[in-house]
């Protein structure tokens, strides 16, 4: 979704189905290491992008870096990533994200 590519396309690019691309975002079937190879190839990332974080504790990870890659995969965290690349005027960004950084001191101040 980042890149625009739906699962149907990446299903045709690999010779697959969109279901069994689905099969394989949800966890429902395993990924072989050449199967991953070539998603990485026609995804354009390097192989270890899948493997963000593994090596890394589970503890020490969750109290070190906010779970960003999980929001930005998330319908409403990709949304906002996209439409936030639209706007092109840096004044405008700014203040939006100024609003955004208020609203969740607000949601904070409410706990």
């Amino acid at each position: 979704m980042l890149i625009g590519m739906s699962q149907e396309r990446l299903g045709d690019l690999l010779g697959l189905t969109f279901q069994q691309v689905q099969k394989y975002e949800k966890g429902v079937n395993r990924i072989g290491a050449g199967r991953l190879f070539e998603i990485s190839r026609i995804l354009g990332v390097p192989i270890d992008f899948f493997y963000d974080g593994v090596g890394a504790s589970a503890d020490s990870t969750a109290e070190t870096a906010p779970p960003v890659m999980e929001f930005v995969s998330s319908g409403e965290g990709l949304q906002l990533s996209l439409a936030f690349m639209k706007i092109r005027d840096p004044k405008v960004r700014k203040r939006v994200l100024d609003l955004v950084k208020s609203l969740a001191e607000d949601e904070e101040a409410a706990v």
